[in-house]
């Protein structure tokens, strides 16, 4: 989380765009809570000014200039991967760039490019 936030410069973690918890101690494991990359995202769904994007391939980008800070899109987020800073006043989603990654010191996330599976030729 200090990773996400230090990519930007800031400090602190209002700023996080990911959240990692603990899921009871280092042997039990950690819960990460991340964007989805939804392919049609609910966040931008009920988005009332197209503040957020959908990238193609999955997961949006914000316009922070459209955003009116409704909150809509955090309350519409299956998996509370919509974060919020309190400093901006707008939604922290999570862009994909893998910085938090190359910080992790447990190996916990990582950077993948999956493959969209064709479910119609199966």
């Amino acid at each position: 989380m200090f990773a996400c936030v230090r990519r930007t410069g800031s400090g602190g973690l209002d700023e996080s765009c990911i959240h990692v918890r603990s899921a009871g101690g280092i042997r039990k494991g950690f819960v990460v809570i991340v964007c989805r990359a939804c392919i049609s995202p609910p966040c931008a769904r009920v988005c009332p000014t197209d503040a957020l994007i959908e990238r193609e391939g999955g997961g949006v980008r914000l316009k922070a200039d459209l955003c009116i800070s409704c909150g809509n899109c955090v309350e519409a987020c299956p998996f509370g991967a919509v974060l919020w800073s309190h400093s901006t006043n707008k939604p922290q989603i999570c862009i994909y760039c893998g910085y938090c990654a190359d910080y992790c010191p447990y190996d916990v996330l990582a950077l993948e490019t999956i493959e969209e599976v064709d479910h119609a030729s199966e």
